[in-house]
């Protein structure tokens, strides 16, 4: 009995080796050696108030703005108004208690079959296209590919990534600038701030079913065991990045859907970036795109790539290079 168990022991070890090699040499054959950053010709212009294109900046360039605000947007023809409205109303009147204040508000339409572009345009007509840009993309990349198409063609010293559903408050963007100034002084100015629902949490997991709480841990510890160490929420969609920080970090990201945030704070860690995590207030927001069971089977997978793809050197932190 115990030789059979031993056997099979033995067996379970074996394929569980073979699996991992398996998943190994696929992870690496698959691997992309640097993330597709080209432009397709209309992408790189926005159309101004007028219904006239301009040619897009580049992060590249020296900043103009103080915040650069991105927002990533698929399908958000009813969303965006709430979390536009809220947006500007705080940051008009930002700007008018500091007239020295500047700010730019990119919204990213990723290959949307609605009208969100219509309804970001109407924010671009009412406070003008210097405060207000539609980057309207041509087809679909997914989140993490809308917010680096933005980032690159952002104008802030500081770049806020903000999701569209407007479900964290946007004045918690001051607790973000707070928590970069306890970074300073920032190495080769790169820092980052990350928003957190991490003091949350027990409040959501009362809301949640057994199943879906068993996927958050699952998905919790696969961070924590593969990637990202010290940081407790890592998939809020509300980060303040330092230019510089943006630059480098979005140069090497691979992952271009859900996973993206992971990947990113990944590559920081790599960099030696100081993370400071700081907690914001959240709402949860109907009309997710989530689909519970495959995104987060879809997620695990991207996290366990990133962890082999970089570790057999099938991906690596590239030097800065522009966007073609």
């Amino acid at each position: 009995m115990a030789s059979l168990l031993l056997q099979l022991a033995g067996l379970v070890v074996a394929l569980a080796a073979a699996a991992l090699l398996l998943v190994s040499v696929i992870a690496f054959i698959t691997a992309t050696k640097m993330p597709p950053h080209h432009r397709h010709e209309e992408e790189k212009f926005f159309l101004n108030a007028k219904g006239q294109k301009e040619t897009l900046p580049s992060i590249w360039d020296s900043p103009t703005k103080q915040l650069s605000v991105v927002v990533p947007s698929y399908n958000e023809e009813k969303r965006l108004p709430v979390m536009m409205d809220e947006a500007m109303n705080y940051l008009e009147k930002r700007q008018k208690q500091d007239p020295k204040f500047t700010y730019e508000v990119i919204v990213v339409d990723d290959g949307s079959q609605d009208q969100t572009s219509k309804v970001a345009l109407k924010y671009s007509q009412k406070y003008g296209s210097d405060k207000v840009r539609v980057l309207t993309l041509v087809q679909n990349r997914g989140k993490g590919g809308a917010v680096r198409m933005g980032v690159f063609s952002s104008r802030g010293e500081k770049i806020l990534m903000a999701d569209a559903d407007g479900a964290t408050k946007f004045p918690d963007v001051e607790k973000l600038e707070k928590g970069l100034s306890t970074l300073q002084p920032w190495p080769d100015q790169m820092a980052i701030a990350c928003g957190s629902r991490a003091h949350l949490e027990k409040e959501s997991i009362a809301q949640r079913s057994y199943f879906r709480t068993l996927l958050m841990y699952g998905f919790h510890f696969l961070v924590w065991f593969l990637c990202v160490k010290g940081i407790r929420d890592t998939q809020c969609g509300f980060k303040l990045l330092t230019r510089e920080a943006a630059a480098r970090t979005f140069s090497s990201l691979h992952i271009e859907r859900w996973a993206f945030d992971v990947e990113l704070l990944y590559i920081a860690q790599f960099l030696k970036i100081p993370i400071a995590e700081v907690a914001v207030n959240w709402t949860e927001i109907e009309g997710s795109k989530l689909v519970p069971f495959w995104s987060w089977v879809q997620m695990g997978k991207d996290l366990l790539f990133i962890r082999l793809r970089y570790l057999m050197g099938a991906w690596r932190i590239e030097p800065t290079r522009k966007v073609s």
